[in-house]
């Protein structure tokens, strides 16, 4: 049982003036308290000096000299490979071929580097380093990859397995790195003991000797199992596992012994055999005389107090037989049985069933009877009722049964007897003065009895002083509880029940509102929802969770209030659908850039004039539909003039066709296949069919003049099939057939078509069936095309076998680049497969596998390659160097597409350094001749090599390549701009004119601002060049009107006005002269502090506005002027009630009256005076409501200070207690520190303390020990 000690004022003052040594004592003491203060060494002991003195030699406990020094974790070791153990023998071939390979990859695998030589007897030696798992790993490969393998067995006791094994693998894997091997061991079902090794002869040799010494050591050891009953385990174990220790010690055997709640007899003993013999000796031993010598008794105990007899973990049974040396054995928690069993000497069973008996009577379980509601007013708001109890009886335990009407009490007697009466008053009392009740409200109505944020309910619970419980929504229940206060209880239960009656009589309504307005309805941050609530108080507005995808939104509230919110929402929502009509237009990409314009001047001008929503796709989006979103004439005035601007600059054609709306799905097709396929075919024109449901038969047709008349065709033609007798089928083929059925720029198709009248649509990448093919048009030419299509299709399936002759020097041209050509071919031709003979064979026969109608045209075409080989040419087309990167283009797209266009190949020269230094002159040979030879003379005129683009292909092709490079050699012009207009073209950090160069795509050239020149380059092609120049000239145009613009607006004129109205002028914040900055657009300077002319006024702007905002000056000057100054004596002591907080109290005088109030500063000669400017009259008002003020505020003032002198603390009091505390806080001390030695003053004539420059000085001793650098 635990007691608490009240300490009050009187017995600590009685125990600190116990504390007290009298004088006398401390006098005496003040030695033996000198004598227990640390010395500074003790506390700061000094770090050890680099050479220790001989008397210190022998101290090797130092804590610094047991510091390790640091090791590299980067390891090299060197392997060596014999000639005839190499896997790759081949010497001509050292540091490259498949040798090269494998030591790279190894170095990829494991992280380490590798380093080969090839020693003189041609062994391989090779250098590993990295870390010691890395080399480790390297060495393995190495051996497994680059030395030839060898295999061998051996065999040991199959139970010896699992040790060579390991935990885990971890042994194998480690015997598998240190030995360089690969160790392959039997399954456990396998009876072989074979373990197979293969690796080097040297890694063999290892491996077997580790595994053998595995094996001998088993060999060694032992184990065994002897069955003793389980009455005499706890015997054998002793207290506390003490007695089998003490074996395992003594024999230095491991033995197991099974744990009590495993019903096994079984000890296990393993280790040496002559260990584990010598430990079954002694197990037997203390097994034998327990069962001669002991004798057992059976005691009933409760089966409640039975965990009081085993206590916390089996500690009480284990000090039991400690102490007596008697084994107890309690019945299992599953059982019934009360009997608990003690074994033992006979003697000593008696003193052991006291302790039994003691232990189990030591505890008590009580109950107290509490109805279950006032369970957790027992427990108190997060358990603090509760906690003084337990805090009082730590041993008590307290349980509370939910749903049961008692308390029940678990601990020691004494204590729980001493709980359970401190319980029963708590109970009795809180049952006299609380009071429960329960109401039935319906669960629909909860939520909103609870309020949001529990405003309603938190709201009740704080007036009547009770605990209200309302169900969750999962638990569907009725009734809610109320408990506390008998009055509040009956008070509250009113309240609420007005409410669910009140709600009864509400009105819920459901709004359908689509959920994609919902967050537009909310607002951000919910703040247009909340106008709508503010508007409607007495409506609730609840939308439905966003993950639920529901439109319906309910209102809940009185029936006039929600009928008039729904109204009001629904013309919000009306708004929104009427302003989220949406169309797309589609525009070809490359006028995107010009509709957006420049800085997106176009797009935002648009936007703005027709108030519609714009959005463009992506740069690297294939789409070319533009989106505008908004009212639906807006969004129309919009596309009309988007397409405006497309029409003006292009040739782009628009039409119209008459279609009959009925026929306008059918043209669609599935997933717009139909019309797809008409766009694609006719040069991707924009075929634009009206809105579903409309009736328009209009169909408009946009693009290319020539091919909107095709696509016009091609869709009148459908429409007339459709019309008449529209027929469609479908058919499959493999999706490698496609390229071949439709045939080069589509000829294969086009015949079946025009043969027929049928229209053929084949899956575009996107349709999920991928071998479907639609065929459409009247039912005969729909049966004929089907089945021309089926013919080819089943002789493509019929795969044959061919050869051809191709000379083997074009062997190369066919596999380069990885079977480019060939894989080509497979494509166009339906998958034919072509095999050329293997490098170096010298045959001519071209295997060609495949369908026979592919395989004739893959011939045929291989054919033509060949012949355009044979008749190919080289050509050689002169373009400075300079120029390369120009005409190569991004990523070298334009020769690309320059050796696309004219079946060429197209090389360019290796780049020249301009830096590198020209080729020494040759010695002058006479004669012309060096070595026997005739050089020719160079020729001046050649063209430089780094010059020279070689061509290759037919000739008539290579010269229509040579003038398409030399198209796009770039030419320069000058343009004429004034000097200092350059920097603003440059732009900040060359923003200007990098983004001219994207958009006119040139180079543009603005010369160094030494040479002062007007003369800008623009260097581009031709064609772009006329464009850049209009651009640049424009941007001139641009940058010189603001130039004049700003001439305008650096009118300047002054005005004198005296510096005490400048505070006025300027006003509070600036609020007056910013206003007059904004309205008329000017800058208005004021003096700076040390200004000669402290009262001139400086306006900077255009002259007309800077002359009206001198006006707006003069005005407030004027009216300034007029304005009088009288000063009043106010007490200071009422100021600050007058000025109020932060100025509040005085801006609302200066306000209310118009004037300006001036109180005097910290310091002033008059403390009480205050001046007081405005007009006449409204100066005369303020200072009357100043007097009245300073009257009433003083009589406060006074009463204040009287009541303060009788408040005011005697003096000198506070300064006693500080010197009080002062004298007990000395802090840390220590003796003998060096600040406390007495030193002498310095000795000036000393050369040690004062050493001059260059001579050598004697080391001085220090307090701090050796001086360290």
């Amino acid at each position: 049982m635990s007691s608490v000690a009240v300490l009050t004022q009187e017995s600590f003052n009685e125990h600190r003036s116990g504390l007290q040594p009298e004088k006398g004592a401390a006098g005496a003491g003040a030695g033996e308290e000198e004598d227990a203060l640390p010395t500074y060494k003790d506390a700061f002991p000094p770090l050890p000096e680099k050479m220790a003195s001989p008397e210190g030699s022998q101290d090797t406990t130092n804590a610094w000299n047991k510091i390790r020094p640091l090791k590299s974790s980067i390891i090299t070791q060197v392997f060596h490979v014999p000639l005839e153990e190499r896997k790759y023998k081949d010497i001509n071939q050292f540091g490259e071929g498949d040798q090269a390979k494998v030591c790279v990859d190894i170095m990829h695998k494991t992280g380490a580097h590798l380093e080969l030589s090839l020693a003189k007897d041609q062994g391989l030696s090779i250098m590993v380093s990295g870390k010691l798992d890395a080399v480790m790993k390297a060495r393995k490969e190495i051996v497994s990859r680059l030395q030839t393998q060898a295999s061998s067995t051996v065999a040991i006791p199959k139970e010896h397995h699992r040790f060579v094994i390991g935990k885990n693998g971890e042994k194998l894997q480690e015997l598998e790195l240190k030995t360089a091997t690969k160790i392959q061991i039997p399954r456990p079902d396998d009876p072989s003991n074979q373990i197979k090794i293969s690796g080097t002869k040297e890694g063999l040799e290892k491996a077997k000797h580790e595994i053998l010494l595995i094996s001998a050591e088993q060999d060694k050891r032992a184990v065994e199992r002897v069955n003793i009953d389980k009455v005499f385990h706890p015997f054998i174990t002793g207290a506390f596992n003490k007695v089998v220790q003490e074996m395992s010690q003594e024999t230095g055997a491991r033995i197991n012994v099974p744990p009590p709640s495993v019903n096994k007899t079984e000890i296990v003993i393993t280790g040496e055999k002559e260990q584990v013999a010598l430990a079954v000796a002694l197990i037997k031993k203390v097994a034998e005389e327990k069962k001669k010598n002991a004798t057992t008794i059976a005691v009933e105990v409760k089966k409640s107090q039975h965990k009081y007899v085993i206590g916390p973990k089996g500690n009480t049974l284990q000090e039991i037989l400690d102490k007596t040396g008697v084994s107890v054995e309690i019945p299992p928690s599953d059982s019934s049985s009360e009997t608990v069993i003690l074994r033992g000497e006979p003697d000593r069973l008696g003193q052991a069933l006291t302790e039994v008996y003691a232990k189990a009577n030591s505890y008590t379980v009580s109950s107290v009877t509490a109805p279950s509601w006032l369970h957790r007013f027992i427990i108190g708001k997060k358990g603090q009722n509760l906690a003084k109890i337990t805090q009082q009886m730590p041993k008590v335990h307290i349980e509370f049964t939910e749903g049961e009407d008692k308390i029940t009490l678990e601990g020691p007697t004494k204590d729980v007897q001493m709980v359970q009466g401190q319980i029963e008053v708590i109970v009795t009392d809180l049952v006299n003065r609380m009071d429960y009740t329960e109401i039935s409200v319906d669960p629909k109505f909860h939520r909103h009895l609870i309020g949001k944020g529990g405003v309603n309910i938190n709201r009740i619970k704080e007036l009547h002083k009770v605990t209200v419980r309302i169900p969750p929504d999962n638990e569907k229940s009725n009734l809610i509880r109320i408990e506390g206060d008998p009055q509040g209880v009956q008070e509250a239960k009113k309240e609420l029940l007005e409410l669910a009656s009140r709600m009864e009589n509400e009105r819920t309504k459901d709004l359908i509102i689509e959920q994609r307005f919902h967050r537009a309805i909310i607002g951000q941050k919910g703040e247009k929802i909340k106008e709508v609530r503010d508007k409607f108080p007495e409506v609730i507005i609840n939308f439905p969770d966003p993950a639920q995808k529901s439109d319906i939104v309910q209102l809940r509230g009185p029936r006039n209030e929600v009928e008039k919110c729904a109204k009001f929402m629904q013309k919000i929502v009306a708004e929104m659908v009427e302003n989220s009509f949406s169309v797309s237009v589609p525009i070809f990409k490359q006028f995107h850039r010009n509709i957006i314009g420049k800085g997106g001047s176009n797009i935002k001008k648009i936007r703005e004039e027709t108030n519609t929503r714009i959005d463009l796709p992506a740069e690297n989006s294939n789409s070319e539909m533009i989106v505008i979103t908004g009212k639906k004439a807006n969004c129309e005035a919009a596309r009309n003039r988007i397409l405006a601007i497309q029409k003006e600059l292009a040739n782009i054609s628009e039409i119209e066709v008459s279609i009959p709306s009925k026929l306008h799905n059918s043209l669609i097709g599935s997933k717009g296949r139909f019309v797809r396929s008409i766009m694609e075919e006719c040069g991707g024109v924009h075929i634009h069919f009206p809105t579903e449901g409309s009736g328009i038969d209009k169909v408009t047709i946009r693009g290319p003049a020539e091919e909107v008349e095709k696509a016009k065709q091609q869709l009148l033609a459908l429409a007339e099939e459709k019309q008449t007798k529209s027929h469609t089928a479908e058919l499959r083929a493999k999706p490698e057939y496609h390229k071949f059925l439709i045939g080069k720029g589509g000829g294969n198709i086009r015949k079946v078509r025009d043969s027929t009248g049928a229209r053929i649509i084949f899956p575009t990448a996107d349709d999920k069936d991928q071998e479907l093919i639609t065929v459409i048009g009247t039912e005969e030419a729909v049966q004929e095309a089907q089945k021309e299509l089926e013919e080819l299709i089943r002789s493509l399936d019929n795969v044959i076998e061919d050869t051809m002759i191709v000379d083997p020097k074009h062997h190369r041209y066919f596999v380069a680049r990885r079977g480019q050509v060939l894989r080509d071919l497979a494509d166009e031709y339906g998958g034919v497969m072509v095999s050329f003979p293997r490098t170096g064979a010298q045959s001519e026969k071209v295997t060609l596998k495949g369908a026979k109608e592919c395989v004739e045209a893959a011939k045929k075409r291989m054919q033509e390659i060949v012949e355009d080989l044979d008749a190919q040419v080289t050509m050689e087309c002169v373009i400075p160097q300079k120029f390369h990167r120009s005409i190569m283009g991004p990523k070298g797209s334009r020769i690309q597409q320059i050796t696309r266009d004219h079946s060429v190949q197209i090389k360019f020269p290796e780049r020249e350094d301009p830096q590198a230094a020209p080729p020494a002159e040759a010695p002058v040979q006479e004669n012309g001749e060096a070595n026997g030879e005739v050089k020719e003379p160079v020729d001046p005129n050649a063209p430089k090599k780094c010059d020279v683009i070689v061509l290759s292909g037919r000739k008539e092709r290579c010269e229509a390549a040579v003038e398409a490079l030399k198209a796009l050699v770039p030419v320069t012009i000058e343009v004429e701009v004034p000097f200092e207009l350059h920097r603003y073209i440059i732009g900040q950090k060359g923003s200007g004119i990098r983004k001219m160069m994207e958009e006119f795509e040139v180079n543009i050239q603005v010369p160094a601002p030494e040479q002062q020149s007007d003369k800008i380059a623009i260097t581009g092609l031709a064609n772009h060049l006329d464009r850049a120049k209009e651009g640049l000239l424009e941007r001139v145009k641009e940058l010189q009107a603001e130039q004049e613009d700003r001439a305008r607006r650096s009118y300047k004129l002054t005005i004198t006005v005296d510096p005490k109205y400048h505070p006025k002028i300027i006003g509070r914040k600036g609020a007056v002269i910013t206003n007059i900055r904004t309205e008329h657009d000017v800058n208005i300077q004021f003096p700076e502090k040390n200004d000669e002319n402290q009262d001139q006024i400086t306006i900077t702007g255009y002259e007309d506005k800077a002359i009206a905002a001198r006006g707006a000056i003069q005005a407030i000057v004027d009216e300034l002027e007029e304005m009088i100054s009288e000063n009043i004596t106010l007490d200071s002591r009422v100021h600050a009630r007058i000025i109020g907080a932060r100025g509040k109290g005085i801006r609302k005088i200066m306000d209310e009256f118009k004037v300006d109030l001036r109180f005097p500063q910290s310091g002033a000669a008059d403390p009480n005076l205050v001046t007081v400017t405005g007009r006449p009259e409204l100066v005369d008002e303020a200072i009357d409501h100043l007097l009245n003020l300073e009257e009433e505020y003083l009589a406060d003032v006074v009463e204040n200070e009287a009541k303060m002198a009788y408040m005011r603390p005697p003096g000198g009091s506070a300064a006693t207690s500080d010197e009080q505390r002062g004298q007990s806080n000395k802090g840390f001390v220590v003796r003998e520190a060096p600040w406390a030695t007495s030193e002498k003053a310095p000795d000036m004539s000393s050369s040690e303390d004062f050493p001059s420059f260059g001579a050598p000085v004697p080391t001085k001793s220090s307090p701090w020990g050796p001086k360290r650098f």
